[in-house]
């Protein structure tokens, strides 16, 4: 498996991750009264995030990915639904890879 393949993989889950805390487990913070919800979603999503930071850090360098690329990357992951819009642009670089 190509280390892109792997980090789109990274990608989504931190991107599913990310969503599941802002529309899921917030919400049954704030109404229902359940802060452990938000603990363990929160605690998946840190794990996922800095996998995400770090795959693209090393691809970065690996795959020579220009300060801009990988600055939008980085932006992708800080923003609801961002990693799946970046999706698209990894697919390219996996196919221009293999």
């Amino acid at each position: 498996m190509s280390q892109i393949r792997v980090f789109r993989m990274i990608a989504l889950a931190e991107g599913v991750s990310f969503l599941t805390l802002l529309f899921i487990a917030m919400p049954m913070k704030y109404f229902m009264g359940m802060p452990e919800v938000v603990r363990v979603v929160g605690l998946i999503h840190g794990v996922l995030f800095l996998l995400y930071v770090g795959l693209l850090a090393m691809l970065h360098f690996r795959q020579r990915w220009s300060f801009m690329f990988s600055l939008y990357a980085f932006v992708a992951s800080i923003i609801p639904f961002g990693t799946f819009v970046l999706d698209k642009q990894l697919r390219k670089k996996e196919v221009v890879t293999n």
